[in-house]
């Protein structure tokens, strides 16, 4: 039980931090994805409920290439390097 709350004190952040970096990941997805993003949007270009069917397919690409940046892997890095930078700083101070 040691090492879960030990990993859970080394990731934790603020939640104001943590809504950063969440909209940080989504931004960076985005611009990952943009090609998908792009598919997505020329298609629904003009429709309004016909969108769902008509562009499932782009939306599927859309979602799975999002995916891969915006997951709770990902967030936990994140989480880690923002950490690890603020013991640099508090260290750095110290000295």
């Amino acid at each position: 039980m040691g090492s879960y709350v030990e990993k859970a004190r080394e990731n934790h952040v603020k939640k104001k931090v943590e809504e950063a970096l969440r909209s940080k990941m989504k931004a960076k997805a985005l611009m990952e994805c943009d090609q998908f993003v792009s598919k997505y949007a020329q298609c629904a270009t003009g429709r309004t409920f016909s969108v769902v069917w008509t562009c499932r397919k782009q939306a599927k690409e859309l979602n799975t290439c999002l995916h891969q940046f915006t997951n709770d892997n990902v967030l936990e890095e994140m989480k880690r390097e923002y950490m690890l930078q603020e013991e640099g700083k508090v260290s750095a101070s110290a000295i």
